[in-house]
């Protein structure tokens, strides 16, 4: 039971309860991960250790984020395996998790584990970023858009914040180096209708990560422009 302790001395440090059934969905989601990492390329972490430390306890730390913590509903941009997706809807059934992924084979997985662990509260999207921020059901319909590791703060400015509410949050899971990023992309965040609130510094349990969480308030509406069609944002970040 040495991960069940990890997982709830890490729950608490971010302000959540942690219980025995939370613990098993998050047993069988890892064991769906290693077997579908086999068939497609979902992680580079397999080890069951490295899975519970880099991938849920990073995610299930995003809830030091009040936003995170106090959000209806939220959307994770280019969730890959799920990442930090599927971990906020496993930690908290209240909150409506969209899943959105440009790969129609990691949404095949992500559609099996939500339901082999019986969530509720998580649906899939098959889309880029760019095309799915285009569609009126999703675009400045939610109260958190929220990713990780995809691309640098300007990019992922780009992907996530038509998706937000006005007043609502773009929340980045991001590594240690974060300042440069920032510097290069504030004026993104400023163009997209965004404000740098502040930046959480997450340390992940028996180990030396560090990471941040990054909180960008939506202060006023994305300009119609945005984001511009698939392929130009990773190619021409906006400066």
């Amino acid at each position: 039971m040495k991960f069940f302790e990890l997982m709830k001395t890490a729950s608490n440090d971010a302000g959540l309860e942690f219980t025995e059934v939370q613990y098993e969905q998050f047993i069988k989601y890892m064991r769906l991960l290693q077997e579908w990492n086999e068939k497609i390329n979902l992680t580079a972490i397999t080890e069951d250790e490295d899975v519970i430390k880099k991938h849920f306890i990073d995610c299930i730390k995003a809830f030091k984020s009040e936003p995170i913590k106090n959000a209806k509903t939220i959307i994770d941009v280019g969730t890959g395996a799920g990442f930090p997706g599927l971990p906020i809807a496993i930690m908290n059934p209240n909150v409506e998790v969209t899943l959105l992924d440009s790969l129609n084979k990691r949404i095949n997985f992500l559609n099996l584990v939500v339901r082999e662990l019986g969530l509720k509260n998580v649906k899939t999207i098959h889309s880029r970023a760019e095309d799915g921020a285009r569609k009126p059901e999703l675009r400045e319909k939610f109260d958190v858009a929220t990713s990780r590791a995809v691309a640098n703060m300007a990019v992922l400015s780009e992907f996530c914040m038509p998706y937000v509410k006005k007043d609502g949050y773009f929340v980045a899971l991001k590594g240690p180096a974060i300042d440069e990023e920032l510097e290069n992309g504030s004026n993104a965040i400023k163009i997209l209708g965004g404000e740098l609130q502040g930046i959480i510094e997450i340390s992940i349990e028996e180990t030396d990560l560090k990471h941040n969480i990054v909180e960008v308030k939506k202060v006023k509406n994305c300009p119609k422009t945005y984001p511009r069609k698939a392929g130009t944002v990773n190619k021409k970040p906006l400066q």
